[in-house]
């Protein structure tokens, strides 16, 4: 039995592994036997490298990843967020509920908080940036960055060198 490594234990990816990983960020769809026939080993060994990098957590969910555009919702920001000291572990959670925050992470720097905003139109985000942060009492202060494009960068997502 194949117990998950603690958060923030690291687990070895030997090369097979890292195929594994590769092919399956490039679709997250492929069957066993496919995986298998795209990483070059024996549909054992794809079926039992999926289940260890499942079962240890390097693999935590399958998801889809949409186009944001297509979906109704081409406008995007991250917003930088300041707050008053010792209140971050309680803010995170409210900042994590706004509508339209599709990511968000604990920074250093000038700023606490990160976050990747999506609206469906300018309107959208206004409201979310001076009626849903703004609500908060524990923020400090917030920088947004309007992102006028995103650009999708091949390979940057898979863990290959």
């Amino acid at each position: 039995m194949i117990v998950a490594a603690p958060a923030s234990q690291s687990v070895h990816l030997d090369e097979v592994d890292k195929r594994v990983v590769d092919a399956l960020r490039s679709d997250g769809r492929l069957s066993v036997n496919e995986l298998a026939t795209r990483t070059n080993v024996s549909r054992a060994t794809a079926y039992q490298r999926l289940g260890r990098l499942r079962e240890t957590g390097v693999i935590r969910r399958f998801t889809v990843e949409l186009d944001p555009r297509k979906v109704g919702l081409p406008i995007a920001a991250l917003v930088l967020v300041s707050v008053a000291q010792h209140s971050w572990r309680g803010v995170g959670e409210r900042l994590r509920r706004l509508p339209g925050v599709e990511w968000l992470a604990l920074s250093t720097g000038s700023s606490d908080y990160v976050l990747l905003v999506r609206a469906p139109d300018v309107d959208h985000l206004r409201d979310v940036i001076l009626d849903g942060l703004q609500a908060i009492p524990e923020i400090q202060s917030t920088q947004t960055l309007l992102l006028l494009d995103e650009p999708v960068v091949p390979g940057v997502t898979g863990v290959s060198p």
